[in-house]
């Protein structure tokens, strides 16, 4: 299928409606940044495609195609629709963009925004995105990506949703997570010590006896 769809495109065909179908989601995965840039973003109004399995970089590319595809329809209700298939690649001004306008997003759709994206949101904005799912996030609160985002965002803040999310950083504090090193010695902290105190007093030794040599 791979082998396919690049000897079509390198024949000089474009990647339209006809062809979106033709691969459909099954191979569309497949396409890689060159192909995907051939896309035709008008044909993305005729075409459905569900990226979610497929990278990040390709869910990034799909994401502007469909918003361009899209462009005329911005500022209509129907606009939210027809973009969300591709969400999983819109950058975070986008995201902010959408949570002005009562989208009431899923939270399936919203774990899998694009990471980057959904970490620059402040707790208004996505409260703007979610809407009336809003109380599903206190499900998801001890979960990947939530809990990441949750850790970052100011306690104050998460209290104002009221939804009873915790774990955020308190007013002065700053959540730092400590990285898990494996021990230097598996010898008592006071038998280390002791062996760096009576380092140079070795190594004075080893060298008077190599200069007595």
């Amino acid at each position: 299928a791979s082998a396919a769809i690049k000897r079509y495109v390198e024949l000089g065909h474009a990647l339209n409606a006809t062809a979106l179908d033709a691969i459909g989601t099954r191979y569309l995965c497949l396409l890689n940044g060159t192909e995907l840039r051939a896309i035709h973003p008008p044909s993305l109004r005729l075409a459905f495609l569900d990226p979610s399995a497929c990278s990040q970089e390709t869910k990034n590319l799909l994401y502007q195609k469909a918003k361009e595809a899209f462009s005329d329809q911005h500022r209509l209700p129907a606009y939210y629709q027809l973009i969300l298939p591709y969400l999983g690649g819109a950058p975070a001004a986008d995201l902010k963009a959408l949570s002005k306008h009562d989208v009431n997003m899923n939270i399936s759709t919203f774990v899998t925004l694009r990471k980057e994206s959904l970490m620059s949101l402040t707790p208004p904005e996505v409260q703007g995105l979610l809407g009336l799912n809003l109380p599903e996030l206190a499900q998801w609160q001890r979960r990947a990506p939530v809990w990441d985002w949750i850790q970052v965002q100011k306690q104050s803040e998460l209290d104002q949703l009221h939804i009873g999310l915790t774990g955020g950083t308190q007013e002065g504090y700053i959540n730092i997570a400590t990285p898990r090193f494996p021990a230097m010695s598996s010898a008592p902290l006071g038998a280390v010590a002791t062996a760096f105190h009576l380092l140079p007093a070795l190594l004075l030794s080893v060298l008077t006896v190599s200069i007595l040599s």
